[in-house]
């Protein structure tokens, strides 16, 4: 018998230097809500449990094989626990479900609906316009650490590009990598020498070096690791989205989520942030309430969707999201930036779950602070909006970003970017949210207020003006190429000139003729007078 206890202490031994092993290498937080604790404690279970059982079952054949009686252990009811664990882990799953808990989860975040767009949102300052995306920047970002020949040979480029407010300048900001463990060996004295930023607006991109080496990195290994040097300082803490900012002096820092569970790894909420300087490891706690200004990034965007989705789904009750879904809405499926009052806001439309490719608003929601504000924008999706921007181009195969919503002339407008498929942009397109049908492309080459400009000329005496209507006899026609635009010039009986883009009617233009008369709508008179609407009279 001694013998065999002898045996249940090294099983037990055993185990713990697996635990310690198992939670160096894995580090999940310490928090019972934390699904990744139930995960690391199952194995830890198993190999107790499986080994003492061993050791019984072997004891118990030794005694029968020397015809010994044998004491009738029960040992197999410890294995009880682990269907005991896994019920209790699904009783709290359901329990704090949406099925017992609608409300809560429809107050997950506050939406401010009483907003208007042309009150709250500033007209466009396109010096300020973040135009380039993340592929844009990361392009950017390798170009010029391709320049750098003592560097690209020992460190990556991170995919981190975070998108910030700094000083003024919008720009994307990305740290340097250690590039595998060999260069993480033979670099760590002095550390990840700089990061690469990108100007949103301009494309400028720089690599910033650092006077001390960056130490704690994702790239790292062992205690130099950035997630085990967090969790390790923090073992009771549940980190969520890191993300790579700069202070306003451009001194690099490492911003982790704090978030807070309810049941199992269910109803996560932001609690504060931990800022860690990656030069020498130090690190500091702030609540919600106390998190310094230039940091921009408290909540992930994914977070900030999935609590809006709840807030869209279960107004009503949970039975009303699976059945009638009345006033049931949802994000559209992504998202952008906009940075704005030094701060930067996650964009994305609200539809109707019930309605195709149309949305009923957006929401804008403040990255640093949480402040999310409806406004009540009745349009085209954004991916209508894409592909009416491709559509005016489709013998060019671009892509389309993801739209940038701005106000533009008083009105709710997106703008796109095409790129070619070496992922340059090429055209800049403005649409009508209300309308996707109008839409103007422009060479990219030309700027971005050339591109506006052509817009407005388009559209914009028919935002702002009533329309008139008169008919008209076709004394002449013809169509000139601007832009990559087609326009078709009429000049009537009466010697009065006109306008209009073959979008406005493919169906007809190419088909008029001189004679025909024509029922026209315009908004002014002019020396070329702008048609916005045309049918034949038969």
């Amino acid at each position: 018998m001694r013998k065999n206890k002898n045996k249940i202490g090294i099983a037990i031994l055993i185990t713990i230097l697996y635990t310690l092993i198992s939670y160096y290498m894995t580090y999940p937080a310490i928090d019972i809500h934390n699904f990744g604790f139930y995960a690391f404690i199952v194995p830890i279970l198993l190999i107790l449990i499986g080994s003492i059982t061993i050791i019984k079952t072997g004891q118990k054949f030794q005694d029968l094989m020397s015809g010994k009686k044998y004491t009738k252990y029960k040992i197999s009811k410890v294995w009880l626990i682990l269907p005991a664990y896994f019920i209790i882990m699904i009783l709290l799953v359901i329990i704090n479900s949406p099925l017992f808990n609608a409300k809560k989860y429809y107050e997950r975040i506050e939406v401010d609906t009483t907003k208007s767009f042309q009150e709250e949102i500033k007209e466009v300052d396109f010096q300020k316009l973040p135009l380039l995306d993340r592929d844009s920047s990361e392009k950017l970002g390798d170009r010029v650490m391709g320049q750098m020949s003592e560097l690209v040979s020992q460190y990556d480029v991170s995919d981190a590009y975070t998108q910030i407010n700094y000083n003024d300048d919008i720009i994307r900001v990305t740290p340097l990598e250690y590039n595998g463990a060999i260069k993480w060996l033979t670099n760590r004295k002095k550390g990840i020498t700089g990061y690469i930023t990108v100007d949103s607006t301009n494309g400028k991109a720089k690599l910033i070096k650092l006077e001390k080496g960056m130490k704690y990195a994702p790239s790292a290994l062992f205690n130099e690791n950035l997630y085990r040097k967090l969790q390790f300082s923090y073992p009771f803490y549940n980190f969520d989205s890191i993300n790579f900012e700069i202070d306003n002096e451009g001194k690099p820092y490492w911003i982790a989520s704090v978030v807070k569970y309810h049941g199992i790894s269910q109803r996560r909420e932001v609690k504060g942030i931990v800022i860690l300087d990656p030069t020498n490891g130090k690190s500091k706690f702030y609540k919600l309430k106390d998190i310094p200004k230039w940091v921009d990034h408290v909540y992930e965007a994914d977070l900030i969707l999935e609590q809006v989705n709840d807030w869209g789904k279960y107004k009503n009750g949970y039975w009303n999201s699976i059945f009638t879904q009345k006033d049931v809405v949802a994000t559209t499926t992504g998202y952008n930036y906009l940075a704005m009052d030094d701060d930067i806001y996650l964009y994305t439309g609200i539809t109707s779950v019930l309605t195709d490719e149309s949305n009923i608003g957006f929401i804008l929601t403040n990255m640093r602070t949480k402040e999310t504000k409806f406004y009540g924008v009745a349009g085209a999706e954004e991916y209508s909006a894409m592909d009416s921007a491709k559509g005016q181009v489709q013998q060019m195969n671009y892509t389309s970003t993801f739209p940038l919503l701005i106000n533009l002339n008083g009105k709710p407008t997106y703008l796109i970017s095409l790129k070619d498929n070496a992922g340059l942009v090429k055209m800049y397109a403005f649409v009508d949210v209300a309308d996707y049908q109008k839409v103007v492309v422009t060479d990219s080459s030309k700027g971005i207020e050339k591109a506006s400009e052509n817009y407005l000329n388009e559209f914009g005496e028919e935002i702002t003006s009533a329309k008139k209507e008169k008919e008209i006899v076709i004394k002449e026609i013809k169509d000139v190429v601007m832009d990559g635009n087609t326009y078709y010039y009429i000049t009537d009986t009466e010697d009065n000139k006109y306008k209009i883009s073959i979008k406005d009617k493919k169906d007809l233009l190419p088909f008029l003729k001189e004679n025909d008369k024509v029922k026209i709508k315009y908004n002014k008179e002019s020396t070329v007078i702008k048609i916005i609407e045309i049918e034949k009279e038969n």
